[in-house]
């Protein structure tokens, strides 16, 4: 695992997470559903994860996995079912995303189109994979351009990690062995540029982005209390409506309006393989609630002095 890009402080040394293995469950994260608060830091293209801190540790963020995490559940059997053989040569892999605010508190929310391998159909931040040698931000900003076309101006925005998502696809064993293992690092970066300023200059890529939507405080709130799980709810609050403007593209390659039922954005990780089942997926759901968490402590932060 020379290529390691997620590491474990054991023992006063990093040591790369093997694929099999939970990270949550590595770090002592228990039975309970977290998040846990969980220190790290990042170099070289390389995240490094302790629940105590330790030198160079840059930022405590939460670390969160789904109640029904693959890795869990694979070693919570005792002994592990015949010919479950995942690979051992393999580490885990390091992702950015990028929670867009424009300047009226939007975020942008892009759905990957169903030709993609892993997570098709889903309605997800922009990101992907971090390169070697790539600083955080860094990344996440190239992953939003290639995928929609955005550059954000220099000076124009600020930026804060929000927390981490321990991934799995299958994301539930019931749906087969998982074949990809990821962190993926959330980044809040906070435009000056407003809603229709941003979205004037997307350009989605098609291999990768079928439609993109912005949500606002209330829809995101409704997404992010949808625990994945449990049964969507029955009802909706009577304040939201009923469905949010998005933009698809068509065939042709150009775009067009798209009224995005909300039932369908609050929809939860079905028991039964369906991949490409429309529907927000379950890190989403964990990075919007730290988003509004995050909106919450700046409306109540005190003014500085001049």
């Amino acid at each position: 695992m020379a290529a390691a890009r997620v590491l474990l402080l054991q023992s006063g040394r990093p040591e790369a997470v093997s694929f099999a293995r939970s990270v949550c469950g590595l770090l002592g994260a228990g039975p309970g559903l977290g998040p846990w608060p969980t220190y790290c830091s990042f170099e070289g293209g390389r995240l490094v994860l302790s629940a105590e801190p330790f030198p160079g540790s840059a930022a405590k963020l939460p670390l969160q996995r789904p109640p029904f995490c693959p890795f869990a559940a694979l070693e919570q059997q005792q002994p592990r079912s015949p010919g479950v053989e995942l690979p051992t040569h393999r580490g885990v892999d390091l992702g950015v995303a990028i929670i867009l605010q424009s300047s009226d508190q939007t975020v942008l929310l892009t759905r990957r189109t169903r030709t993609l391998r892993t997570y098709p159909n889903l309605w997800v931040p922009p990101g992907g994979h971090m390169e070697a040698d790539e600083e955080l931000l860094e990344g996440g900003l190239r992953e939003l351009q290639e995928e929609t076309g955005l550059q954000l101006p220099q000076g124009q925005f600020s930026w804060v990690p929000l927390g981490l998502w321990e991934s799995a696809y299958p994301p539930r064993l019931s749906w087969g062995f998982p074949r990809s293992h990821h962190v993926v690092l959330y980044l809040l970066v906070v435009s000056q540029e407003s809603q229709l300023q941003l979205q004037a200059r997307i350009q989605p890529n098609p291999s990768e982005v079928s439609a993109f939507t912005w949500l606002g405080p209330d829809v995101a709130a409704a997404v992010a209390a949808t625990e994945d799980g449990t049964e969507t709810p029955g009802s909706l609050s009577q304040d939201l409506p009923l469905s949010v403007s998005a933009v698809e593209l068509t065939e042709q390659g150009g775009t067009q309006p798209l009224a995005l039922p909300l039932a369908l954005l609050l929809r939860t990780t079905p028991p039964t393989a369906a991949e490409d089942q429309e529907r927000v997926s379950s890190g989403t759901k964990f990075a919007l609630g730290l988003w509004l968490q995050h909106l919450g402590r700046e409306r109540v932060a005190p003014p500085t002095a001049t």
